[in-house]
Order: C-alpha cells, then sequence, then structure tokens
C-alpha cells in the first residue's frame, strides 16, 4: 500500500480536526475522525462513548500507570484491545485510498505503510482555551484545566503505545501553529504540501 494519507495530530483546541477535514474537503478525499470511532465501535462491541474517551487518551496521566493497568486474562487491558482493533481500522481506511486520518496514533501506525504526509497542529494556550470555550461551551472547569488535562492523556496514550514523545516535532513532517497561522492558513499549507 502507498497512498498518499494525511495525519494530523493535534493539540486539543488547536483546530487540528478543522483543518483535518477541511484540507479533506478540499483535496476530495475522505476525512476519517468519527467514522474511525464508528468501526471500531462495529468490530469491537464498546460504545462509541467509551471508544472516544478509551482510544485516544491514556485512562491515567502517566505511562507507567497505563503499563500496571488491570488486565484480562488474555493479558491485554481493554485499552489494549482497542489499540488493536484501531490499528486493523487505520489500516484498513489506508488501503481503501488517499485520506485524512485525524488522531489515534495514525502517524505510527501508518509510518512504514503508506506515503504519508504527517503533521502535528498546536498553539498557544490562550488561542486554545479561547477556541474551546467558542466550540464547546463553558464548563465548571477552567479551559486551561481541561487542555492540560486532555493534552497531558493525549501525550501519555501517544508514549505507551508508540514509545515516541507526542508532539515532538522530529516525529513529524510538518508542524503548524494554528493560532499564529489560523485554521485556513493550515489548510492551504497542507494542501499544497500533498
Amino acid at each position: 500500500m502507498k497512498n498518499r494519507i494525511i495525519t494530523i495530530s493535534r493539540e486539543f483546541g488547536s483546530g487540528g480536526r478543522t483543518v483535518g477535514k477541511l484540507a479533506a474537503q478540499k483535496l476530495d478525499i475522505p476525512c476519517y475522525d468519527q467514522e474511525v470511532i464508528e468501526k471500531i465501535a462495529q468490530q469491537s462491541g464498546f460504545s462509541p462513548a467509551y471508544i472516544k474517551e478509551q482510544g485516544e487518551y491514556a485512562v491515567r496521566a502517566g505511562w507507567l500507570s497505563n503499563a500496571l493497568a488491570s488486565r484480562f486474562s488474555n493479558g491485554l487491558t481493554s485499552q489494549d484491545q482497542l489499540w488493536l482493533i484501531q490499528r486493523k481500522v487505520i489500516l484498513e481506511l489506508a488501503e481503501k485510498g488517499p485520506c485524512v486520518l485525524v488522531g489515534r496514533c495514525a502517524d505510527y501506525i501508518l509510518r512504514e505503510e503508506a506515503d504519508c504526509l504527517t503533521v502535528f497542529i498546536h498553539a498557544n494556550m490562550d488561542k486554545r482555551a479561547e477556541r474551546i470555550v467558542q466550540v464547546y461551551g463553558e464548563r465548571e472547569e477552567t479551559p486551561e484545566k481541561r487542555l492540560r488535562d486532555k493534552d497531558k492523556r493525549r501525550a501519555a496514550y501517544y508514549q505507551f503505545y508508540t514509545d515516541m514523545t507526542w508532539g515532538d516535532a522530529r516525529h513529524y513532517d510538518v508542524a503548524l501553529d494554528s493560532g499564529v497561522f489560523g485554521i485556513e492558513k493550515c489548510v492551504s499549507t497542507l494542501v499544497h504540501l500533498y
């Protein structure tokens, strides 16, 4: 398989999902985000809500806590089982043709399987806090606390399953600051690089 794939990793609130969807529309290729969750749910029997939370975020903040989590008799945690199904689904989607895949360690899963443009979308805390309030609304906890928690759990999940540091620019072809460039400029950059 050597389909051209864009993988989008992103900080919470940076607009990476939006960048991925808009780039896919402009390139006239599918963008898989929620669809990955639905396919994992079909194959695993887990609910989409459970998969959305567990399929990209570590249950606990540290990788060591995840390594020591309770396991089934086959030695796997429910999160390990989700990882295996998630990997299979991502490989199947990439096999179908060119696409954009958002999150779920797709950059790592496809590193030797496809012609990937690996992207990391980030922004400073103020821009992301402003964006999550606009997109997701106000909550009891501060936007900054929500951002730190989501990013910490994403980083721990990525570290645990890839043995790499999430957000480290050396692991991506392109790192774009959506707070500086804006969503549209990030989209046009990816379309141009594709």
